[in-house]
């Protein structure tokens, strides 16, 4: 499998810029990376943030994707199943696998911040469970003609889906894991894995990816599974301008989430082993060049190769999904320039 280069999309809606115009630039970046040849657009959901995205219904955005590409993949990043009806999602989902005749790349994940469950009335705390049920569901719904169903939250009678995926048996599942605890989980049941480091550093994956790679074999899988990374990416033509420009919107983003995980440490249904409290105080106040060192790769397209390259040997990852503009504060025109290098002049040195 080659290394796979995606841009991680929220669709920003900073500050000044309106509903229709965020729209407008988020699809000018992805017809962009459709014509350099990028390898996915992974879309994410964000919910009752106005501030930050209008990406909060990212099947339907897939499916103009779809319509408006003809190679690039297009992946949910990710979809947050507990907030789903599993018969819903498993109906658009394979629309949509099918519309793009079979480019669409299904992430999956929880989501990390109780208050859009609160927004809508899903307690935090089933999240596991309703999650795993979905799944489930999901699967069946795709690769039987007719099924009955009888879970904790779920109760299906002879129920005949409609459409099927366009890809047999579904489209490729990848799975978000935050805590050590899910990587296991994850590897156990043969899905690709999502890693971030977000609230933790470069350093600290590679356990976490050793026990997702040991469950994988222990279940019989084969080979070794596959393993991505998302992670804060900015490229340009100078070391200089590599550094300087996405500063504000980098520490911007790193305030705003540590602000949000403190927030959320106390809310109901979040686990102790989670440690949000303690992670998002050092995010609120973790300097620039630390987030250079543990978080983010930065640099001219031969620095930012070098770097992936080396991630890729450590962890053996399979690909990037590279957060353009996390902070929603870099310039347009600066996100479609570091797109351009990526896709012209990272990507070839992997192919």
């Amino acid at each position: 499998m080659a290394f796979e280069f995606g841009m991680f999309h929220e669709f920003q809606c900073p500050a000044g810029r309106t509903q229709p115009e965020a729209f407008a630039e988020s699809f000018e970046q992805v017809d962009a990376a459709e014509r350099w040849g990028l390898d996915a657009m992974w879309l994410a959901e964000i919910h009752v943030a106005p501030e930050r995205s209008v990406c909060a219904a990212p099947l339907t955005i897939a499916s103009a994707i779809a319509a408006r590409t003809k190679h690039i993949k297009i992946g949910t990043g990710v979809q947050v199943l507990p907030l789903c009806h599993p018969l819903r999602i498993a109906e658009e989902a394979a629309t949509v696998d099918q519309i793009s005749h079979g480019r669409l790349i299904f992430g999956v994940g929880r989501s990390g911040f109780p208050r859009t469950y609160e927004a809508y009335g899903v307690p935090y705390g089933e999240s596991r469970e309703r999650f795993a049920e979905t799944l489930e569901i999901l699967k069946r719904a795709w690769t039987e003609d007719a099924f009955s169903y009888a879970g904790k939250f779920y109760k299906f009678d002879n129920v005949r889906l409609t459409p099927k995926p366009y890809q047999k048996p579904w489209p490729e599942i990848r799975i978000a894991a935050n805590s050590p605890d899910t990587f296991p989980q994850i590897g156990k049941l043969g899905h690709g894995v999502f890693v971030a480091v977000r609230l933790g550093a470069l350093s600290e994956l590679a356990p976490n990816i050793r026990a997702y790679r040991e469950a994988w074999k222990a279940a019989g899988h084969p080979g070794e599974g596959h393993v991505f990374l998302r992670a804060p990416v900015y490229v340009a033509d100078t070391p200089e301008k590599a550094r300087s420009e996405p500063e504000e919107s980098i520490m911007y983003f790193y305030r705003y989430l540590g602000e949000r995980l403190v927030d959320s440490a106390s809310r109901a249904g979040v686990r102790a082993i989670e440690d949000r409290a303690a992670r998002g105080r050092r995010l609120e106040t973790i300097t620039y060049d630390e987030a250079l060192r543990d978080k983010i790769i930065v640099g001219t397209p031969e620095m930012v190769a070098d770097r992936l390259m080396g991630l890729q040997e450590e962890l053996g990852l399979d690909g990037i999904l590279a957060e353009m503009n996390c902070g929603t504060r870099i310039a347009h025109a600066q996100v479609m320039r570091s797109l351009q290098l990526l896709c012209e002049n990272v990507k070839p040195r992997f192919h």
